[in-house]
């Protein structure tokens, strides 16, 4: 008999090596590592320290070894180039052993860092685990990103390596890698050996020949490499978190433990068996499109989806449909800004109509809290779930979430379902108490975090120690904010930083924003807390409308005030509200609170690294200054 969600949950607590021993038997291992867990230098845990295995392998050549080589491995789609390929796992492997001949060609070796800065090609693929195979470090750069910030991130990993391509493409232009490439080295105090570029079909870049070589030449000297073996502990890459001030933090993950966790991932919360198609639309300069356009789902032994293409404007709002019908994709991750920016632009859902979507089974969500109105939106339109699952770059997978290979539990609009195993989760108030359910305060993990999260940070042992474990000892600070219900359900109703107080009350943006998306014109809406000398803060809302709204603004803003006094209560004092064109965010769909907060509070901000469209912010200044709001 099945074991349910309970009883596996309680294993993982109470008897986590005995249950990640298990969990690893499903893995290659060159030798089973003879300890689990190295609890001997807390906070730095460490899981198979002294096993042997490789990334590339069990992503690839495992599946090989099992008479799966024939099978689709990936299948790549560019509506913004109207290019599709596809590659079997052997086809992949043989690629991936030849890249990565050609980079211990260029000096590339075990422990040494890679940057890989590219669009979503196959080549960035084929760069990330071709890295893994010989054992060096990738850092995959989001292609475009700022050139101080890939100077950052140069000098902090002291780069051997640079991978790049000629270009990005974005709805209406191209955006030349080459050039942003060349400041950030100019920048940099560490200068990389060698830059690798990927010439892309219609755009070629201008190559240095004492830095640069190009992708095809190298190849045709290299030849194919086998996998290195690493210990469980080293170091499969780091990612790069941005803040908006501050230098980035290196996440670092540890082989041994990411193959472990992700690969029981995909069965056990995603419920994807090997024959299924898998898309995670992101992009693989996030950790969602690490963990699950890359690598969970190819140690999995399932297909993957590639997608460099937007939610609307590649071509239209229906573009996300067409993928799914086309290549039949079982289950869709994505964040909730994508589902909103369809929805927006086609809220009867006209475009869904289109294609078939029978096979089609879950929707799941993360990156930002998904409001009510969203889902039910999605669950009208496709007859499908929508789970609402909440994790972070530092973990790798998620926290929390509806285990739908175990066993699936009702919907509470606003909740990110239950703790997944292996997390201990607690709500602890400012004290270090543990609170009741229902009761709002910060949402910690018991030491020691299970496998596959981040044991420490790039050569900062120290500010992860500082950062994350020592505000309450024995606990990881998620920085976000929330509650637990009496059912064990999981609220995440805020960063820590997103609590507003207002006379004395803390209040969660996150509440008073979902009833706001609840109403019938709002496409998407952000609150944030502005300083105010009666009451210390005052909540602000402001409104994004669906296309095609003509109503006047006075009489949406005024019947959304009603609304948040009505079911948040008068105690929020929500009184002011503002339509805008549209809500700043970064690049992978987070709103940029802090910043309008900023603003709007007339302080100093450094125009965070991430945001999608830097013209937002003035637009939202004006928006703030015309409604005397910013008062300068």
């Amino acid at each position: 008999m099945s074991q349910n969600y309970k009883e596996i949950y309680d294993q993982s607590i109470k008897n986590k090596e005995d249950f990640w021993n298990k969990v690893s038997d499903d893995i290659f291992w060159f030798s089973k590592p003879t300890k689990i867990l190295n609890t001997d230098n807390p906070p730095f845990y460490k899981w198979f320290q002294d096993g042997t295995t490789n990334t590339c392998y069990n992503a690839l050549d495992f599946h090989i070894d099992n008479a799966l080589g024939d099978k689709t491995a990936l299948i790549w789609d560019s509506p913004i180039t109207n290019s599709k390929a596809t590659y079997t796992f052997k086809e992949l492997r043989d690629e991936v052993a030849i890249f990565a001949g050609a980079l211990k060609n260029q000096g590339a070796t075990k422990g040494d860092r890679v940057i890989i800065y590219m669009p979503m090609i196959p080549e960035a693929v084929i760069a990330m685990l071709a890295c893994a195979r010989i054992g060096a470090i990738h850092s995959v750069v989001f292609g475009g990103f700022a050139s101080n910030e890939l100077a950052n991130r140069i000098d902090d990993s002291k780069a051997k390596i640079i991978i790049s391509a000629s270009c990005g493409y974005e709805p209406g232009r191209t955006v030349e890698y080459k050039p942003l490439l060349n400041k950030a080295i100019e920048i940099a105090k560490h200068k990389p050996e060698k830059c690798i570029i990927f010439q892309r079909k219609d755009f070629k870049a201008n190559l240095d020949s004492k830095l640069d070589v190009d992708w095809e030449e190298i190849l045709k000297e290299a030849k194919p490499v086998e996998c290195e073996k690493m210990r469980g502990s080293d170091y499969a890459y780091i990612l790069y978190t941005s803040g908006t001030t501050g230098l980035p933090k290196g996440i670092v993950r540890d082989i041994g433990g990411h193959i472990v966790a992700l690969k029981w991932t995909m069965k056990n919360i995603y419920n994807i068996n090997q024959d299924d198609v898998w898309w995670s639309a992101s992009d693989i300069g996030w950790i969602v499109g690490h963990s699950y356009i890359v690598y969970a789902p190819l140690f999995y032994g399932c297909t993957t989806v590639l997608f460099e293409g937007k939610p609307v404007g590649t071509p239209d709002a229906g573009v996300f449909w067409r993928v799914i019908s086309e290549h039949n994709v079982k289950s869709l991750f994505t964040a909730p800004t994508a589902i909103r920016a369809i929805k927006k632009e086609d809220p009867d859902g006209e475009f869904f109509k289109k294609y078939d979507l029978s096979k089609f089974d879950k929707l799941f969500l993360a990156g930002e809290r998904a409001d009510p109105d969203t889902i039910k939106w999605f669950e009208k339109l496709s007859n499908s779930p929508v789970i609402d699952h909440w994790w972070q770059t530092e973990t790798s997978w998620a926290i929390t979430s509806d285990c739908t290979g175990i066993e699936s539990f009702p919907v509470k609009y606003g909740s990110a379902f239950k703790p997944v195993p292996g997390y201990d989760l607690k709500v602890l108030n400012a004290e270090g108490k543990e609170v009741g359910p229902g009761k709002m305060g910060d949402i910690v993990v018991k030491l020691p975090l299970p496998p596959g999260t981040f044991p420490t940070l790039w050569g900062a042992d120290k500010r992860y120690k500082e950062n994350y474990m020592s505000t309450y000892p024995g606990y990881y600070q998620t920085y976000d904010a929330g509650h637990i219900d009496e059912d064990g359900y999981v609220w995440i109703m805020s960063r820590t930083d997103d609590i507003i107080n207002v006379a004395g009350h803390r209040l969660s943006t996150g509440a008073i924003e979902e009833v706001l998306a609840e109403h019938r014109n709002v496409a998407e809406c952000a609150v944030i807390g502005i300083a105010d000398k009666l009451k210390g803060q005052l909540p602000i809302g402001l409104l994004a409308l669906k296309a095609g709204v003509t109503r006047d603004k006075k009489d949406i803003i005024s019947e959304c005030i009603k609304m948040v006094r009505e079911k948040v209560g008068p105690v929020a004092a929500f009184k002011i509200a503002i339509v805008v064109k549209r809500l700043p965010k970064t690049r992978s769909g987070k709103v940029l609170r802090g910043t309008v907060r900023k603003i709007a509070d007339n302080e100093p901000y450094k125009m965070p690294a991430t945001i999608d469209d830097p013209a937002i912010l003035d637009e939202i200044k004006a928006d703030l200054i015309e409604n005397k709001i910013l008062k300068l």
